[in-house]
């Protein structure tokens, strides 16, 4: 048993890992209520228009069906500041997959079975799909937040012409969609006029709010249960249209009501990353010294609700530069309502800048990992602040070492296995760290366990197991007698499971809890504490980056080797390694685990994951897991994660930073070098298929 009175930095198995393994651990359609119904929606079959009719007679004649709602019969609710959560209030259909009914019915195959029986009719209206550049309706989004619209440093087009070295190159990330494992789901139950909800979200708290103000409740009328969620990847950031529709099915008939979205319908309704177009500029030195950077983003948002894929934020922090500009373009079609997908905007913004790096590299005649480490800075180009720390030239360094860089060939198609070309390639990778509001309490008990309670959100990162931690070392106790308490709105408040910034800010609130517990308990030694125990609470502000004097980020360097079949196309990674600085590490084995399915991710992303929008139709046609191709374990047969000590007392009490998505970051862009590397052939359009390989002139 190792000493687990230093509980941070312990290697720790997951708290719950067995309750998954045996199958005690439940998910939200696994509830199921006495008297629970089960609801099925019904999907629009156009892409742009208005209901002209709705004929639901043959789907109530079928046995077990108990209602169909739609816009003709659905309860009113308040208008929410999310617009695609205003589910069966108009006839309107925005975009095709639009949910216009809902069948409730005994059990799950009538429900489906009424849903296939109603029919509704619609007006349509001319429609646009196509993301493209130079779209008439395109406009720069307002900069509310620092990441998007448009920022200017110096005469970057001025800087630019002047520049003895260019690159000037376009690429484009399709869309892409997260596809948890576990579908989107919810079962709800009212009783006695309070709301009780078992749903699959990344964070309870707020859907928790939206459901009390769309049906006109306060929030201690509403409980939200997420114990366990199977995946999420930033889909199920916000509430999305399932649990409203449960939530108000369940009302209308007094009965609880099951709804689990079925995956064929996820792709039109839970969000997705937008398809991205990119123009990057760089200008250097002849030694390499950048002068210039220009980013240039333009992605699609649905006419619902502005959603911006950010994706040139992360430029404005990667590289010294004494002139830059970076632009975002939204341009508002008739297709679903993005969202948040792991790491958003930087995954794909880093993809065209590390890949337009590495374009400068081979027109300098400058190794890639020189290139960057030439360009390194100790403050922020746009902003001007220090950074709290930043160790990037680290992690080139001892990823160049561990990946045996220095033997490489830097030509491009001069090895071969056969009709195998071979290459490797590099990317560097950053994300914000990111903290919010919190509130935690922790007790303590006669016996000498301790009960830590917060609603952080578990969605396989191994939260229940580092809270502990971080319980255990603020107390100085064996992390064996504390237990965490999670996932139900009605503990204390925290912030979701999203922006890897979830362990900083709910940590932030645990460690301080448990500081004053300790202080309380230490009041107290030698006397025997009261039956019902002692307890103390902590709200913490939590502090976005723009309220720091530091800039705040975590870094990494992707390091890959690929092999190119000449005959098929197809292209295999062979090893991928990443090493990153991302303050202190609490739990290395959730850790590695979190790093390594992060660059999975990124690999599925560069080779395999596409969704495509038909035009005509006016849909995704990858709908299922038989067309969206993410990566198997026979996929990614070398994956290694690494980190290097870093102390930055500029962060929270724990010295974390977020490692969720970093991992994702820049693995496409070094899968996409490595690929360039092998054949001499730049690639810049996302996933790289045999198809496109083939027809590159290989």
């Amino acid at each position: 048993m190792p000493d687990t009175v230093n509980a941070l930095g312990a290697d720790l198995e997951r708290r719950e890992g067995r309750d998954k393994v045996h199958g005690i651990a439940r998910y939200a359609a696994e509830h199921t209520p006495p008297g629970c119904a089960y609801a099925w929606p019904v999907a629009a079959t156009v892409a742009r228009g208005e209901i002209t009719a709705l004929d639901d007679r043959a789907a109530l004649a079928l046995p077990g069906v108990i209602t169909v709602l739609s816009h003709l019969n659905a309860p009113r609710l308040a208008e929410p500041d999310d617009a695609t959560l205003a589910v069966l209030q108009n006839a309107r259909v925005p975009h095709r997959g639009w949910y216009v009914a809902l069948v409730v019915a005994d059990s799950l195959e009538a429900a489906r079975e009424g849903a296939a029986a109603v029919r509704v009719s619609c007006a349509e209206e001319p429609h646009d799909v196509t993301l493209r550049a130079g779209h008439p309706d395109a406009y720069v989004p307002e900069d509310s937040d620092g990441t998007s619209g448009e920022h200017v440093r110096g005469d970057a087009e001025g800087a630019f012409a002047a520049a003895p070295v260019r690159v000037d190159a376009r690429y484009r990330v399709p869309p892409l969609h997260n596809h948890p494992m576990e579908p989107h789901a919810a079962t709800a139950h009212w009783q006695d006029g309070r709301l009780s909800v078992y749903d699959s979200s990344q964070g309870a708290s707020t859907v928790r709010d939206v459901l009390a103000g769309l049906f006109g409740l306060s929030k201690e009328q509403v409980t939200v249960v997420s114990e366990h969620v199977g995946g999420g990847f930033g889909c199920k950031g916000t509430p999305r249209p399932h649990v409203v529709l449960a939530a108000m099915a369940a009302r209308e008939i007094g009965r609880p009501v099951k709804l689990a979205l079925p995956r064929r319908q996820l792709a039109a309704v839970v969000g997705h990353r937008a398809p991205t177009l990119h123009r990057v500029r760089l200008a250097a030195e002849r030694d390499g010294r950048l002068t210039s950077v220009i980013h240039e983003v333009t992605a699609h948002t649905s006419r619902v609700k502005e959603f911006m894929e950010t994706a040139a934020a992360a430029t404005r922090v990667m590289y010294a530069s004494p002139h830059g500009r970076t632009t975002h373009h939204a341009v508002p079609l008739d297709v679903p309502t993005p969202s948040w997908m792991r790491a958003p905007g930087e995954t794909p913004g880093m993809y065209a800048l590390e890949s337009a790096m590495d374009e400068l590299a081979l027109a300098l005649d400058i190794d890639p990992v020189e290139l960057r480490l030439r360009n390194d800075t100790g403050t922020e180009p746009d902003s001007g602040r220090p950074f709290s720390s930043r160790h990037l030239a680290e992690c080139l360094r001892e990823g160049a070492r561990r990946f045996g860089w220095s033997g490489r060939d830097p030509r491009p198609r001069t090895r071969a296995e056969g009709p195998v070309l071979v290459g490797s390639g590099v990317a560097a990778a950053t994300y914000p760290v990111i903290v919010a509001p919190c509130r935690a309490s922790a007790h303590a008990h006669p016996d000498g366990r301790f009960v830590v309670r917060v609603n952080a959100t578990d969605i396989g990162t191994g939260a229940r197991t580092v809270l502990a931690q971080v319980a255990a070392d603020a107390l100085g106790v064996p992390v064996e007698r504390v237990r965490t308490e999670i996932g139900s709105s009605d503990l204390p408040t925290a912030p979701l499971a999203g922006g890897s910034s979830g362990t900083a800010s709910w940590g932030w609130a645990v460690h301080e809890a448990c500081t004053r517990l300790a202080g309380r308990l230490s009041e107290q030694r030698g006397q025997q504490l009261p039956p019902e125990g002692v307890g103390a609470t902590a709200d913490t502000a939590g502090s976005a980056d723009a309220g720091s004097d530091y800039a705040r980020h975590a870094f990494g360097a992707h390091f890959a080797e690929v092999g190119v079949d000449t005959v098929s196309g197809e292209v295999r990674v062979r090893r991928l390694l990443g090493v990153y600085a991302a303050g202190r590490i609490l739990n290395p084995r959730t850790a590695r685990s979190q790093f390594i399915g992060a660059m999975t991710m990124g690999l599925g992303m560069a080779l395999t994951e596409s969704s495509t929008m038909d035009g005509a139709f006016g849909d995704f046609a990858e709908c299922d897991l038989a067309s969206y191709h993410v990566p198997a374990h026979a996929d990614v047969p070398d994956i290694e994660a690494h980190w290097i000590e870093e102390d930055d007392p500029h962060l929270n009490p724990m010295g974390s930073k977020g490692i969720g998505e970093i991992g994702i970051v820049g693995t496409a862009a070094a899968i996409g070098n490595a690929v360039h590397h092998a054949t001499g052939v730049r690639l810049r359009e996302l996933p790289l298929t045999p198809d496109r390989v083939l027809n590159s002139a290989l």
